[in-house]
């Protein structure tokens, strides 16, 4: 999960912001869980586009 849609309890604003102390340390805590949490969807997606598209060039060259 991306934290960049979360909304924190303490003081309503979003996460990755980073208003208030609540906020900054539920930040570092998913950012040191799960490096890629800090991705936004689309990069993630542009980021399997390329991968897929690297194993079909693979796949083609050695066919």
């Amino acid at each position: 999960m991306t934290y960049d849609r979360l909304v924190c309890a303490n003081c309503a604003a979003p996460v990755s912001e980073g208003r208030c102390p609540v906020c900054r340390a539920n930040r570092e805590r998913l950012q040191q869980e799960n490096p890629l949490a800090g991705l936004n969807p689309m990069t993630l997606i542009a980021l399997l586009a390329i991968l897929i598209a690297a194993v079909a060039l693979l796949a083609h060259q050695t066919a």
